[in-house]
């Protein structure tokens, strides 16, 4: 299919192409292997090394814990803050696979950065330091109190900043009511815009996008454009869509909204605690834990007889670009980030259970480092195998090119 071209295709004719480009996007660097990739990660938890991690208390966790996954986000309201910004994986589970991903994540992060070694020794030691302050804190700290580094001032300024023309122009180029075909985003089916029109005309989501805008849902909520779009890395392959709707009737406002299909997550989950039956009321649920600026404009829907979560796009909602970081830089990036990480944790538990789970986290803590062992073993091995894998990717990737060709 030329993603070009007008013609209305399904998932069926779609699908090949979808593929295609998430392997070609995972090609990349071996960081961005890293990041498209959570099923070798979980894959790598059932093995004996995997096993070694510590129990930490049954908490929804995000699930795919790297660095692209967080960021600044806005609340209804207008505040900004860094959080969690993808909970696709989110599960009630382990803490510790959070913690590990993070570590993996940045690892490959200093790596793809040309880093020397010794900066990921101090970047996994300064996580561990700024994950346990924040799990140790009488109360959950805000990160006003931690010291923020230049590039997340940067992104927060930017975030700030930014309003619904920069939404726009980052996502549909354009600030028209429509959203332009293209490589970025293929026509919908009679069928898909049908399921769409569907999911917006209900009666408890339109009181909920109307509240986001602080409208009452008389004021009507309409569908001004939908198309399929083709973006992120693992979601390629599967439903997506880009909605744009008008708020509050004809002179009312605009606002884009992100659908995504909801899947069986690759984390585990704890068998002991009950969770939401369905993926899409998983992600939400999880989300409204872990990141409440973001699981408050997000719900759970069906699109083609698939579970979808559905969530507004804000102007203020960023993600750390791949950068090129020095090593003072990146090794504050980290602990920052683990501070994020360990706010959306400790927010979930009581005071005792966030000492035992400080104790039980610096168990076997290195003579000579202060990222326990543990950590340091885990994100080793994981480097080791994922540096072959992607290498075994670019290899077949090229193969089947040469092939086409």
């Amino acid at each position: 299919m030329n993603s070009k071209s007008k013609s209305v295709h399904g998932m069926r004719e779609r699908l090949p192409i979808l593929v295609k480009k998430r392997n070609l996007k995972m090609t990349r660097s071996a960081h961005a292997y890293v990041r498209g990739n959570t099923a070798k990660f979980y894959a790598w938890l059932e093995s004996a090394s995997g096993t070694q991690l510590p129990e930490g208390p049954p908490i929804w966790i995000c699930g795919d814990c790297h660095v692209g996954n967080l960021g600044p986000l806005a609340n209804a309201t207008g505040h900004v803050d860094i959080d969690i910004r993808d909970l696709d994986q989110t599960v009630i589970g382990n803490p510790a696979h959070d913690l590990v991903r993070l570590g993996l994540s940045l690892a490959s992060a200093a790596r793809s950065s040309n880093l020397p070694g010794i900066t990921t020794a101090q970047m996994l030691e300064q996580m561990m330091e700024g994950y346990t302050s924040v799990v140790a804190s009488q109360l959950v700290i805000p990160l006003g109190d931690v010291s923020t580094p230049p590039l997340v001032r940067k992104v927060m300024r930017q975030a700030l900043n930014r309003k619904w023309r920069d939404l726009a122009h980052q996502h549909i180029e354009d600030t028209s009511p429509t959203i332009p075909l293209g490589k970025r985003f293929w026509p919908v089916t009679p069928a898909e815009t049908k399921d769409i029109h569907k999911l917006f005309d209900q009666p408890e989501i339109q009181r909920l996008v109307s509240s986001l805008h602080s409208r009452d849902s008389k004021d009507g909520v309409e569908v001004v454009d939908a198309a399929f779009w083709v973006k992120g890395c693992s979601s390629l392959g599967r439903r997506r869509y880009a909605v744009l709707l008008k708020v509050g009737g004809k002179n009312g406002e605009l606002c884009l909204f992100d659908i995504k299909e909801a899947v069986k997550a690759d984390a585990p989950n704890d068998l002991k605690v009950a969770m939401p039956v369905g993926n899409a009321q998983r992600v939400v649920t999880g989300a409204r834990h872990l990141s409440p600026a973001l699981g408050e404009r997000m719900f759970a829907g069906s699109i083609q007889e698939r579970e979808v979560f559905v969530r507004e796009l804000l102007p203020q909602d960023l993600k750390f670009e791949d950068a090129r970081l020095s090593p003072v830089e990146a090794v504050k990036l980290a602990r920052y980030l683990a501070c994020v990480v360990g706010r959306a944790h400790a927010r979930q538990l009581d005071q005792p259970a966030r000492a035992a789970w400080q104790r039980e986290l610096l168990r076997n803590r290195s003579k000579t480092l202060n990222a326990p062992s543990w950590l340091w073993s885990a994100v080793v091995e994981l480097m080791v195998s994922h540096e072959a894998a992607y290498l075994e990717h670019c290899r077949q990737f090229a193969s089947e090119a040469a092939l086409e060709n």
